[in-house]
């Protein structure tokens, strides 16, 4: 009778005999015999009750509630006002400017729209265009640039990416900037003025630095030929985009905001998200603490109305706006944390009204055959 042993390296499929040429090596697709392989590592599986379920709720209630109400009414004391100027109306003053201006139609259109606030605007004031039907989050539109030759890429000025067809070249020179986002770069220029009691108009300034993103001004955004200043150099040999009515080395006198480092088109390069959206074009800096920045009265805004939106059925207005810490007005998220925290909290009394009147029950009766 022959003896036999176990070994566990057998067991996985690993057979040692004695050495000799005929000894192979059995293998099989069994995983190895360790705890992860195996599934033998030690796990929690928590388990619900209702002294874990029930704290849970409320705990998640009473925080989610009162941050709530802050951000809720954090948003409702951000002064807003806000100016339709499509001039869709026949009353409206931009009514001639929307019908007759075009992409192509060179000759600027103006007109002037007056309002009045009701209330002071004390902070800082932050001035929007907005524009609705708008669809820049497609995706042919989206990818429509060069981001080579908007860093400041001399290769890529000259023979810009495939992606910017049909605005990739003109007249056979290349486009500079290239791309769809970059044609339909909005280009309506916005007046403020304020109507003293004496009735004369006096020009609110508006600062148009600092408006685009550092990141994108210092890091993503360069002119070509940084040793240059002389733009109309560097630039030559290119074409401007074809719905723009001059080249980008004239789009700001200020060397420090001119070519592809220009505020206002850094801002429109960055493409929204939804169809409705609005970007920031000035800023109404607060002169001192006596006086508010925009004090309660009469207002003017003229508008050299050059952006054309009738052919997509599109809107314009214009967004005067203050801000807080947790940035404009936005009255979602407080909305939001109120309902989570009101359904959880409720859910909580809920749950805790069915644990306190059938929780205590007998749950080992006998159950019939």
């Amino acid at each position: 009778m022959m003896a036999s042993s176990y070994s566990a390296k057998e067991e996985d499929g690993h057979h040692s005999g004695s050495a000799g040429l005929g000894d192979t090596a059995i293998r099989t697709r069994k995983p190895d015999n360790t705890a992860f392989k195996q599934q033998r590592l030690p796990a929690w599986q928590p388990i619900l009750t209702a002294g874990t379920v029930l704290p849970a709720f409320f705990v998640i209630g009473l925080i989610f509630i009162p941050i709530g109400i802050c951000l809720y009414v954090t948003s409702n004391n951000i002064k807003e006002f806000e100016i339709d100027y499509t001039g869709t109306d026949m009353s409206s003053p931009c009514f001639n400017c929307s019908i007759n201006h075009s992409w192509n139609n060179t000759t600027p259109c103006k007109c002037v729209l007056a309002f009045s606030l009701d209330q002071p605007f004390e902070s800082n004031v932050f001035m929007y265009y907005g524009l609705s039907n708008f669809y820049q989050n497609h995706r042919r539109y989206v990818k429509s640039r060069d981001d080579s030759q908007l860093n400041g890429d001399g290769g890529s000025l000259k023979e810009p990416s495939k992606e910017c067809e049909p605005y990739r070249t003109s007249e056979n020179r290349p486009i500079a900037p290239c791309g769809a986002i970059a044609n339909s770069m909005f280009n309506d220029t916005l007046e403020l003025y304020y109507i003293d009691p004496n009735g004369t108009r006096n020009p609110i300034p508006l600062t148009k630095k600092g408006i685009a993103w550092w990141t994108d001004k210092h890091v993503k955004f360069r002119n070509p030929g940084s040793s240059n200043p002389n733009l109309t150099a560097v630039f030559q040999d290119t074409a401007k985009p074809i719905n723009w009515g001059k080249p980008v080395y004239e789009l700001d006198t200020d060397s420090e905001n001119n070519g592809f480092i220009n505020e206002d088109f850094i801002v429109w390069m960055r493409t929204a998200a939804l169809p409705t959206f609005r970007k920031l074009y000035r800023i109404i800096q607060k002169k001192n603490s006596m006086t508010p920045t925009l004090p309660r009265g009469n207002y003017t805004l003229e508008v050299t109305y050059n952006y054309p939106v009738r052919s997509f059925d599109g809107r314009k207005r214009v967004i005067l706006s203050t801000i807080s810490w947790m940035g404009g007005k936005n009255p979602f998220l407080g909305i939001a944390y109120i309902t989570v925290g009101s359904i959880c909290f409720f859910l909580g009394v809920v749950l805790l009204f069915i644990h306190h009147k059938y929780g205590n029950r007998n749950n080992s009766s006998d159950i019939p055959n």
